[in-house]
């Protein structure tokens, strides 16, 4: 015979579970406050987008939104808070290419994996990168720029907000692709990074259009180039790369929210039907076009499946650097096999 007391403690755990998978769980939820945390500090991109949208999901739930920045190590560091969180809906993760693409394919091992360890609940926003630097650079215009660079190899820097952020690969795009050679700086997001931009430790920064768009209206940045298709519709006299001579040269974000796996379908399911409803709102959809950001709302499906293909885009392109591209790609190691490897570089 099973003891009473086992039992007793069985019934109860099926009970649970059975309330956890059932639909009436996203009735009730949340119960209390829900944390989403940030792999940035405050001031970045995926902060900024995360910030807009709190306060009005906190209004449908009636229980306040928590924004938890956890910056470091190219987005990984939240990530990993966020795979080991409880998966009851209390716990998300506001995420950007990094640390589900560009961190996984740089480090290799990560203390969790970017496809099994989450659920995708929806692709919230996107936006272009902006080519910054500044204004006390010679360079007016991209191709000045990277023939200055040219003029200069290896003396000009340019900022990112991390090893393995998409900032950090955007760069190695733009060596690759215009035969440059720059100095990688890398730091702990992108609002320390625009700090020192701002004044003159680095020469310029690839950087999300919602993080540079303020210093760039009031003179203290100078766009040189965007990294979509297209023209901004906030930047429009600033060319595209493409348009600029770099074919092939397209860099898009996105920002999306994520809870740990095995986070109830039903509850997924609600978050999402909650961000929907935000979105379209007016003036939800104007703070975010206003600030850089396009809108998206896609389904948990189709977010995973996004996830997938940039993973496979960027993977390529990390490899070529670990080989020996860039030797200050992880604190404390260095990857490169042309001698060049110094330890004093890996900090």
């Amino acid at each position: 015979m099973v003891p009473a007391t086992r039992y007793s403690w069985c019934a109860a755990m099926a009970l649970l579970t059975l309330f956890a998978i059932h639909p009436s769980a996203a009735q009730t939820y949340p119960t209390h406050p829900v944390r989403i945390v940030v792999p940035y500090p405050p001031g970045a991109a995926t902060d900024i987008v995360t910030r807009l949208i709190g306060p009005q999901l906190g209004e449908i739930w009636s229980h306040q939104v928590v924004v938890d920045n956890r910056a470091g190590a190219g987005g990984s560091i939240a990530a990993d808070i966020v795979s080991k969180a409880a998966p009851d809906g209390y716990t998300l993760l506001m995420a950007d290419v990094a640390p589900l693409a560009t961190t996984a394919a740089i480090y290799g091992k990560l203390p969790y994996d970017p496809i099994k360890d989450f659920a995708p609940i929806s692709l919230v926003a996107m936006t272009p990168y902006v080519f910054v630097v500044n204004p006390s650079m010679p360079a007016r215009t991209i191709n000045e720029f990277i023939a200055l660079a040219k003029a200069r190899p290896g003396q000009l820097k340019l900022a990112s907000s991390g090893n393995g952020s998409l900032s950090h690969l955007a760069i190695v795009l733009f060596m690759k692709s215009t035969g440059t050679s720059l100095i990688h700086v890398p730091y702990k997001g992108a609002g320390p990074a625009v700090t020192d931009l701002l004044a003159g430790q680095v020469d310029g920064e690839i950087l999300s259009l919602p993080s540079s768009l303020p210093h760039i209206k009031y003179g203290k940045l100078r766009a040189l180039a965007v990294t979509s298709a297209t023209r901004s519709r906030l930047l429009p006299q600033v060319p595209s790369m493409s348009e600029a001579g770099i074919a092939g040269y397209e860099v898009t974000n996105w920002h999306g929210l994520l809870a740990p796996a095995g986070t109830p379908a039903a509850i997924v399911q609600k978050v999402h039907s909650d961000i929907v409803k935000i979105l379209p709102r007016p003036d939800t959809r104007e703070k975010l076009m206003a600030a850089g950001f396009e809108p998206i709302g896609s389904g948990p499906a189709a977010f995973a499946a996004r996830i997938k293909v940039e993973l496979s885009k960027w993977s390529p392109l990390a490899a070529s650097v670990g080989g020996g591209g860039d030797p200050c790609l992880i604190p404390g190691e260095c990857r490169c096999t042309d001698r060049t490897c110094k330890a004093s570089c890996c900090k």
